[in-house]
């Protein structure tokens, strides 16, 4: 669903957020991140551009986020380095047909995905200090204790982790 793109983005977006002060340079964040140094390049070249980080070059130099993290929401960096959206029409129909039965399907799950991801900030990611990326420790819960990170399903009005997609606690 999402690019590999995207995926590198809210990776080295989660990295940056987990250090507040200072810069990180490209090197140690394509370590930390697990991401090719000249792919992650450009993707903080899109970043850059689209005003999510503020880089720094020479000695020194590196990658910070323009903004606190607690202010960036997921979508806008998926955003940032893709055309994520909702469908506007059929794509096998004339321009403005209403979406065929196929299409309302993956206009639904865009439409999931955006809200999520709306929903959560770069802040939530690395709150508690603990592990953002991998691991499953430290990860945020809401109030009532869940992750919201876990796909949940609505059964009766309550929301319930999704039976085929829940993450480690």
């Amino acid at each position: 669903m999402f690019s590999r793109t995207s995926e590198y983005a809210l990776r080295v977006m989660t990295c940056l957020a987990q250090r507040p002060h200072g810069v990180a340079p490209t090197p140690a964040l394509a370590r930390q991140t697990g991401v090719p140094e000249n792919y992650l390049a450009k993707v903080l070249q899109q970043l850059a551009a689209a005003g999510l980080v503020v880089g720094r070059r020479g000695v020194g130099g590196g990658y910070r986020l323009r903004r606190p993290g607690g202010d960036v929401r997921l979508i806008e960096i998926v955003r940032a380095v893709s055309d994520f959206d909702r469908l506007h029409g059929c794509p096998n129909g004339p321009p403005g047909a209403k979406l065929c039965a196929l299409h309302r399907v993956l206009d639904d799950a865009a439409r999931a995905a955006i809200v999520i991801l709306d929903g959560v900030t770069l802040g939530d990611l690395v709150r508690g200090g603990g592990e953002a990326l991998c691991g499953g420790e430290g990860r945020p819960r809401d109030e009532g204790g869940r992750d919201p990170l876990t796909p949940t399903i609505a059964v009766n009005g309550q929301h319930a982790p999704h039976p085929e997609r829940t993450a480690p606690a």
